[in-house]
């Protein structure tokens, strides 16, 4: 008889184990939300899928996305000067997770993948404990449901260090080499421009990341879409004048009235299991790694980890499932878990004067160039040239 497991929540972590477990074991999902439900509510976050995370979506055999808006590049600009394009080794894609999460759910249905959809309470939650053999926690910034330990020397902040403020848009004419776009205001905060693909088809995602009380942090009154999108044109005509130079005024609008989002995150990382009722429980994604989305890491950490809990019970498969995975599971994934949160961490505080040379190193080499795109489609080498004092070759 195959062992029972109920995933809790249907974000990145909980839907690439739901179709990487699903053939191994008995899987029943839990979701708080219908798709109709994911796909008409608002914009939750952004997402970027870099190659790593692509490839495990087709081991995992999920669904397959339009490459129409795929990311080829990283632009950066510091301050009002654009520094390089650099190219990235494999293609990455950015869906609008209102899409993505609602087709994935869908789809798991159509595959006889059993989907609960109602809220989890610490009554029902010990049901759950009781009736599965494992609950796996993947319940994102909303969560944890279950009191993993947090990991002080990973976790130093105790307020969100950025405000973010993000909007879908159309009317913007995409970079050659079309890619990511990061704009760096020193004392200000950063800018991500995203090609991304939606329902209703490509789109260009408006990310900012304010230093809370500086220039950028403007936005705390707006509540209209309306007021939203003229808030967003002033601010690129004061201090993104490129990105401003290539809006199309006739076409320039929000995608939809939903596509908006401002909130601010406090990062903390967790230890990743516990045990609840003498029973194993572990956590996957944003519920047990949240960092703060200064990197772009959310999404491939996410992937990451469910892939490394899926080769943790595959391996524990016959085995008593104890403190003893929990631990194997964490060994699995604490070194990458190390390398993004401290490249992260460090990118909320005032840039190093060693990583601002580096940077500026891309703009004089087309390898230097690429080397640094390639920190943000493998952190590791971020975690290299940053920490390790290994030069860009």
């Amino acid at each position: 008889m195959k062992r029972r497991i109920c995933i809790v929540g249907t974000g990145t972590a909980g839907l690439h184990l739901a179709y990487a477990l699903k053939k191994e074991f008995d899987v029943t999902v839990i979701s708080h939300r219908t798709a109709e439900q994911i796909r008409n509510g608002r914009i939750q976050s952004t997402q970027v899928h870099f190659g790593s995370t692509i490839e495990r979506e087709r081991r995992f055999s999920m669904p397959k996305w339009s490459e129409h808006t795929r990311i080829e590049s990283i632009h950066m600009t510091i301050g009002q000067q654009k520094l390089f394009a650099g190219m990235l080794a494999e293609p990455a894609l950015s869906v609008d997770q209102r899409f993505y999460f609602s087709h994935c759910l869908e789809e798991l249905i159509e595959r006889k993948v059993p989907v609960l959809f109602k809220k989890i309470n610490n009554e029902n939650l010990g049901e759950l404990i009781e009736e599965f053999d494992l609950v796996i926690d993947c319940t994102g910034k909303n969560g944890p449901l279950f009191p993993f330990p947090i990991e002080k020397d990973f976790s130093p902040f105790q307020t969100p260090q950025r405000k973010c403020i993000v909007g879908y848009f159309r009317g913007i004419k995409p970079l050659t080499p079309q890619g990511i776009n990061v704009t760096i205001l020193p004392g200000e905060g950063e800018m991500f421009e995203i090609p991304a693909l939606t329902d209703q088809g490509p789109v260009t995602i408006l990310f900012i990341m304010a230093i809370q009380e500086k220039r950028l942090d403007i936005f705390k009154a707006i509540r209209s879409s309306d007021e939203f999108t003229l808030k967003i044109r002033t601010v690129l005509q004061s201090f993104f004048p490129e990105i401003a130079s290539r809006i199309v005024e006739e076409s320039f609008a929000l995608n939809d009235e939903k596509g908006i989002l401002q909130t601010a995150i406090t990062p903390v990382i967790r230890k990743p299991y516990t045990i609840i009722q003498n029973k194993l429980a572990v956590g996957c994604g944003d519920s047990v790694f949240l960092n703060d989305p200064i990197t772009g890491q959310g999404c491939n950490l996410s992937s990451y980890c469910a892939e490394k809990l899926y080769e943790t019970l595959i391996e524990f498969k016959d085995e008593p499932w104890n403190s003893q995975l929990g631990e194997s599971y964490w060994d699995k994934t604490k070194p990458l878990v190390k390398q993004v949160t401290e490249w992260t961490n460090a990118m909320t505080m005032p840039m190093p004067e060693h990583v601002i040379d580096q940077i500026l190193q891309g703009s004089g080499e087309q390898a230097k160039a690429d080397r640094i795109a390639g920190w943000f489609a493998d952190p590791s080498t971020a975690y290299q040239d940053i920490f390790q004092g290994s030069k860009i070759q």
